[in-house]
Parts: structure tokens; sequence; C-alpha cells
């Protein structure tokens, strides 16, 4: 199985969850799979664990690629750490397939010179996300990574503690229809991360009026996307697009 190509002009395009389309999804395996690749980007999501570290996973729990209902925000790295993957597609395990932490994220990123997307999956408080910043800053990579959440007010701790960094913040179709939504998006200086079916050339339009840069996600077909970028959306997230 590989990637599948598609024309895309001048989208800058991101992997999501590394290239999932092919590998376990938020492993080191789909993140170096990515760095192999012509991908602007690498997007994963990053969770808080009991113990203070910072660890790879989408959902709460490990249930859909290991079967089992762990939950990081109640263990420790080292509990973590002892879980094995699933296999892409199957429920065998794997002795290279584990949760990576944010820093063999951002180490794999920075050998294969790939803009971290990262997605803060919770709700953290300045502190934590200081220390999340802190961290990546220790690897001298802070300028390469682009935030992105679904929380706003995480974003807001990311903007106090970095002003000019890249943010984007992730919403369905409701905040489209919230009168203030792009003069809430320009206080903070956020660009947006839609859900694909969601977009149309008129937002396309109005966000980039408004200076505002567009990702959507996630986009799976060579025909979808091809009319996305043809629209000019400025970011394509996609699971085996390349």
């Amino acid at each position: 199985m590989n990637t599948v190509s598609f024309s895309h002009k001048n989208v800058r395009v991101v992997a999501h969850r590394g290239v999932s389309g092919i590998e376990t999804e938020n492993t080191c395996a789909s993140f170096i799979a990515a760095g192999n690749r012509s991908y602007w980007g690498v997007e994963t999501d990053v969770r808080c664990t009991a113990d203070g570290n910072f660890v790879i996973l989408h959902d709460e729990t490990a249930e859909r690629i290991r079967g089992m209902a762990i939950k990081p925000e109640e263990s420790t790295l080292e509990e973590l750490r002892r879980i094995r993957l699933y296999e892409r597609g199957t429920t065998e395990k794997r002795e290279y397939l584990y949760l990576p932490t944010l820093e063999e994220y951002i180490r794999i990123c920075q050998k294969y010179e790939k803009i971290c997307v990262l997605e803060l999956k919770t709700e953290m408080d300045e502190a934590t996300t200081k220390r999340m910043i802190d961290r990546i800053s220790a690897l001298g990579y802070l300028d390469r990574v682009v935030f992105i959440s679904f929380h706003w007010n995480d974003l807001v701790h990311v903007r106090r503690l970095c002003p000019d960094q890249k943010i984007q913040f992730l919403f369905g179709e409701r905040f489209l229809n919230e009168g203030n939504a792009i003069e809430r998006l320009r206080e903070y200086r956020f660009d947006v991360d839609v859900p694909h079916l969601a977009l149309t050339k008129e937002w396309v339009d109005k966000f980039h009026e408004a200076g505002i840069e567009i990702n959507c996600w996630t986009v799976d077909s060579p025909t979808d996307a091809e009319r996305y970028a043809d629209w000019g959306v400025d970011y394509i997230t996609t699971n085996i697009l390349e």
C-alpha cells in the first residue's frame, strides 16, 4: 500500500497522525513514513500524563489501537510505554509500535525537516502549556511548530506565551454560524482548521479577505483535494494523499 497522488498546486499537505493510511496512527512508524515522503507537515495529538509528561495519543484511551481502556491522564509515562499497539488493520501487537513521547515526535520531524502540526487534545492550564512549550524549545524546534486545538483557551495560552507562534483553531460548522467568528479569530491572530465538508468557496474567500489561512481536514479523495486546491485553501490534512 502506498500514498495516492493528487495535483495540489501550492497547497501545503499535512500527514494526519503521520501517514495513518499506511501505518498505525500516531506512532514513530507513521511519522517516519511521512518524513520519507513529500509532506510539508506531520500532524499529531498530544496529551499530558498523570506524572506530568507528554505522550502522543488521539483518543481518550488506547482501546481502539490496543484494546485497552488505559487513559494517559490517569497513567504514568512508564505505564503507557509498556503498551504495544496493533499493526494497522489488525489486532496483532508489534514491539516497535508504542505510544511516542512528545520529544520523539519532535525529533523525527526535526530529522526529516517537517513542520510539526501539534494538536492539544485536552484543556491544559497555562502552567502545563508552558512546560510543553519549554520542552519543544529545549529541542530547538519551536519555530517549526503549528499549534492546533478545539479548545479555544488552550490556544489563548499559547498566544500569550508565544506571541508570534503559528496557531490554528479547530472547529466545526457551528462556529462558522456565529456572527462574530472572524472577529474572534482576528483578535488572537488564529488561522483556521476546518472539516472539509463544512467548507465552501465563499468561506475560503471570507477567511482570506480577513488575512486568515485555511487548513481543511481530513481529505482522502483526490477529487475533493483538487477542488479545495482550486478554491485556494492553504493546507490540506490527509491520511493517504500526497
